[in-house]
């Protein structure tokens, strides 16, 4: 058995990192410590970095597609994982999730059609819909003893009085945290189907489930919305692979299938990465080990901010999650308006995190964290986070946003 060291410390400036090369041309002062976006400071697997020196070693690097291998890699993966097998027929591969829900939106809605989301939620989701001349519903998640919910009947009214005709989905949820259960996931299907709503379900994050919150594909809890639903898969986030731009889009309907893939033609895209597909295969084949270790790790990472913030920050609250690795923070404690919370954590703390309005509207309170970093990065933001807490003392803020 292969040990991976989490620990190491590795230098991503001057790589063209996103997430820590842009602080300047993002508006953040160029010190800040990055735990933003939604990509891990940790090297992918050794298989899959093997596989990926393989296929350098050739030295051409043409347009290329997958063979009969790549979806016995995948579909294996998920039936050895969560008992779900999706049938070959329904792959349509995509260079991301994001695309994809573009694509769906395009494909399953007309200019001026409504289609719900539930903030708060990944902020690409009101992007794909706005942009593509849809109007956003929205249906916001409950917020009760700090663990948030669905509530059903704004849910289901939401959908009469708009007469919505498709959802997008986050499961497990982002940022929030939450692993739907499958009598939620069976509620939602049975809501959709009684007003004919197509669901796309974004369950990219579906390999960061905690024990004791098992994820549940959304084609599980509701088989007989087979024919109106899009589940939305990569190993991206999974593996670190989001920079190699390969997603596992299953469609089971035929007629949503070609209606998708058309839409993909108007885009004029068709092959996907080369190197992309490779490491796709060689993770869903070889990578278990390695995300085993890794959700492992990640879990000592929240263990550490859940005590670091009861000793030493009480004002901030962890909202517990079932799942993927962020830290979704209430912040509302500190007594801070918005503008005052983004002084504080980008100006004082010199951190660069994800502020809570982007996610929805009634989110300026909270701030997004992203875990998967080595301890040590996670130790030096959440002391920068006390200290600015600390010397800003009792200078709390009106409390408006």
């Amino acid at each position: 058995m292969a040990l991976y060291d989490f620990n190491a410390v590795i230098d991503r400036r001057n790589t063209n990192s996103l997430k820590w090369d842009f602080a300047a041309e993002r508006g953040r002062p160029a010190d800040v410590l990055p735990l933003w976006v939604a990509d891990m400071d940790f090297p992918a697997p050794q298989p899959v970095l093997d596989a990926l020196r393989k296929a350098v070693s050739y030295g051409i690097f043409g347009y290329s597609d997958v063979k009969g291998g790549y979806y016995d890699a995948v579909s294996a993966w998920f039936r050895n994982r969560f008992g779900w097998e999706p049938r070959r027929e329904w792959l349509v591969k995509t260079p991301g999730v994001v695309y994809a829900l573009a694509m769906a939106v395009r494909a399953l809605t007309r200019p001026g059609d409504h289609v719900l989301v539930q903030p708060p939620v990944y902020y690409p989701f009101f992007s794909v819909i706005r942009d593509n001349d849809r109007k956003v519903v929205e249906s916001e998640l409950l917020y009760e003893n700090g663990r948030y919910s669905i509530d059903f009947e704004d849910f289901e009214r939401k959908i009469v009085e708009n007469q919505v005709k498709l959802f997008l989905l986050c499961s497990p949820h982002n940022p929030v945290c939450r692993v739907w259960t499958p009598e939620e996931l069976q509620q939602i299907g049975a809501i959709c189907q009684k007003h004919n709503v197509y669901v796309v379900s974004d369950e990219i994050h579906c390999d960061f489930a905690f024990p004791g919150h098992p994820h549940t594909m959304f084609s599980q809890a509701n088989p007989a919305m087979a024919e109106m639903s899009v589940i939305c898969t990569s190993p991206s986030k999974s593996f670190n692979l989001a920079g190699l731009q390969v997603s596992n889009i299953w469609i089971p309907s035929e007629t949503v299938r070609q209606t998708f893939l058309r839409e993909m033609d108007r885009s004029g895209y068709s092959q996907l990465n080369t190197l992309g597909l490779v490491a796709c295969q060689a993770a869903y084949e070889c990578g278990g080990e390695w995300l085993e270790q890794c959700g492992a790790y990640l879990r000592g990472n929240l263990d550490f901010i859940r005590s670091f913030l009861a000793e030493y920050i009480p004002q901030i609250k962890l909202v517990e999650p079932d799942g993927t690795y962020f830290a979704w923070l209430d912040c509302s404690g500190l007594g801070l308006n918005k503008a005052e919370l983004n002084d504080l954590v980008v100006n004082e703390a010199r951190l660069w995190l994800d502020a809570g309005h982007i996610f929805g509207r009634n989110s300026a309170q909270f701030q997004r964290v992203v875990l998967a970093c080595p301890r040590y990065t996670l130790e030096q933001a959440m002391t920068r986070l006390k200290t600015a807490v600390l010397e800003r003392g009792m200078n709390h803020g009106t409390g408006t946003a």
